[in-house]
Parts: C-alpha cells; structure tokens; sequence
C-alpha cells in the first residue's frame, strides 16, 4: 500500500504543481487595420462670372452690369461740367440779358447740389473798343453774373471772378456774329 499511498500523493503534488504553473499572458490580437477613409475629391474650381466682361467678377464687381475701368468694376463717374459758354451780353454792356436768366437758374441749381464747391466765373469780350475798356468790361460782366447767382441763393465766397477781355475770343471777330459769340461769361468749377 505504500507505493500505491506514494502514488497518489506523486500524483496529487503533480496535480498541484501543474494547476500553480504560471500562465503566459496571450497579446491581444493586433487590431485589424482600419480603411483609410477616401481623400476628399478636390473642390471643382469655381465658376468664374463677370457678365460685363471688364475682367473683374461679378462677386467682387460693384457694376456687375456695366462694364466699368474702376477698382470696384463700375464705369468712371464723369461729372457734369459747367461750362456756359452760351451767357451773352449786348455789345459795350455788362448787364445780363433776359434770355440768359433760363440759363443761369439751371447753373444755380446745379451749384446748389454741390454747396462746398469753387466756381471761376471768366468774363470775355470782342475785339471793339480799347484793351483797357475791354478788360473792364469783362470783369464787370463775370460780376453781373456772379450778382444774379448770389441773389439765387450761392455763396458769393465760392464763385470768383475773373476777366479775360478780348484775349480768348471763341472765333474770330471779323463778323458781327463772331463779335456777339465772344461778349460772354464761361462758369468753370475749381
């Protein structure tokens, strides 16, 4: 019975022993590899518009309508020019005729939207009579123009006068007709 009692118990010690041994740890499996998402297709190149063709687009273009040179796309703005060459005088006169007061209410309206703006009112004459008188009278018609528009309601300290006399005829005085186109006053704007 011995052996058989030492058996067991052999048996038993290798049980024992066997069930203490120490386990290997086991890695995890590697994880699987995950897709790679598709890259994103590159945006499509945007539509470029510039319906007036002047080279700047529509989205950046103020005038997208109107061709226009300016950084903003619109057409150069070109003021009105105010240049009545048409405000006659009677010769040896400087007193304003009745059918320039048309003209000169419609200069004073224009004035009137631009009140901080300078005018240079150029009185002209022909060719008869002295140098000297001419140029008196020239200076004497740019202030009866200059009257007739302060009392319309502009500031006499932006409308300045100047004579020219017969220095810068429009045509030649050798015909009444010319003489009469020359005895005027130009409104220019500084």
């Amino acid at each position: 019975m011995n052996i058989r009692v030492t058996m067991m118990a052999l048996l038993a010690v290798t049980i024992f022993y066997s069930s203490c041994k120490s386990k290997k740890v086991v890695p995890p499996p590697p994880p699987e590899p995950v897709a790679a998402a598709p890259a994103p297709a590159p945006a499509p190149a945007p539509v470029v518009k510039d319906t007036d063709n002047d080279g700047i687009p529509d989205d950046k273009d103020a005038c997208p309508e109107q061709k226009g040179t300016s950084a903003n796309g619109c057409p150069e703005v070109v003021e009105q020019v105010f240049n009545y060459k048409n405000i006659q005088f009677e010769f040896n006169s400087s007193v304003l005729k009745t059918s320039s007061y048309e003209v000169l209410d419609e200069v004073a309206r224009m004035m009137k939207t631009k009140p901080e703006a300078k005018f240079q009112l150029n009185g002209h004459s022909s060719a008869e009579g002295t140098e000297q008188r001419n140029m008196m009278l020239s200076v004497d018609r740019a202030n009866a123009v200059k009257a007739y528009l302060v009392n319309n309601g502009i500031k006499s300290s932006n409308l300045i006068t100047k004579g020219f006399g017969e220095s810068s005829p429009l045509v030649a005085n050798d015909t009444e007709a010319g003489r009469a186109k020359n005895r005027r006053v130009e409104i220019k704007p500084l």
